[in-house]
């Protein structure tokens, strides 16, 4: 039988309030603190923080406090990547940002989803779809992404965009909901 954890971890119905995934969460707020006060820290410092506990961090990737995620461990950073103050990742699956992603500030990326049944919904059931974003991608302030969604390679996704639906490499989306520009 699979734990919570890895029901979790394979996008399948988990109960967040279990005590290994809670633990998981304390010990990622202790490190969320650590980071979150090492605002004056050096870049290389920093980044050194970031490679301790993200899945995985490329070169000079850089994550300015206030950050906040669920987890961590589902998050992957690319070389040169750039994520701006207020940025939430919730990663109750796999988060992927490719090289070179520009994340303006208190951009949300949200791959943690809920039943549609309300019956289903008020047992305590969540669940997760991954979120990849390609490479050289720009997502402006205040945007939203939602789960499951995948943005393609040079894509730009608009300040304060909700972004619902899968956007092709090379596009620009604006709005709410986020569309294509033509």
């Amino acid at each position: 039988m699979l734990s919570e954890k890895e029901k979790m971890l394979s996008g399948l119905p988990y109960r967040a309030g279990d005590p290994a995934l809670k633990k998981d969460m304390q010990a990622n707020r202790a490190w969320l603190d650590r980071y979150n006060r090492a605002l004056s820290w050096s870049p290389a410092d920093r980044h050194a923080l970031l490679s301790e506990h993200l899945k995985a961090v490329g070169p000079d990737a850089v994550i300015r406090p206030p950050f906040h995620c669920d987890y961590g461990f589902n998050i992957t950073l690319g070389a040169g990547t750039f994520l701006n103050f207020n940025c939430v990742i919730l990663d109750v699956v796999e988060v992927v940002i490719g090289d070179g992603v520009q994340i303006g500030p208190g951009v949300q990326i949200l791959t943690a989803d809920h039943p549609r049944d309300p019956a289903e919904r008020a047992s305590g059931l969540e669940f997760g779809r991954p979120i990849i974003i390609g490479n050289n991608v720009w997502i402006g302030g205040g945007a939203i992404i939602l789960p499951g969604i995948s943005i393609g390679d040079d894509a730009v996704i608009g300040a304060g965009s909700v972004v619902t639906r899968d956007v092709s490499a090379g596009v620009t989306a604006l709005g709410n909901p986020a569309r294509t520009r033509a």
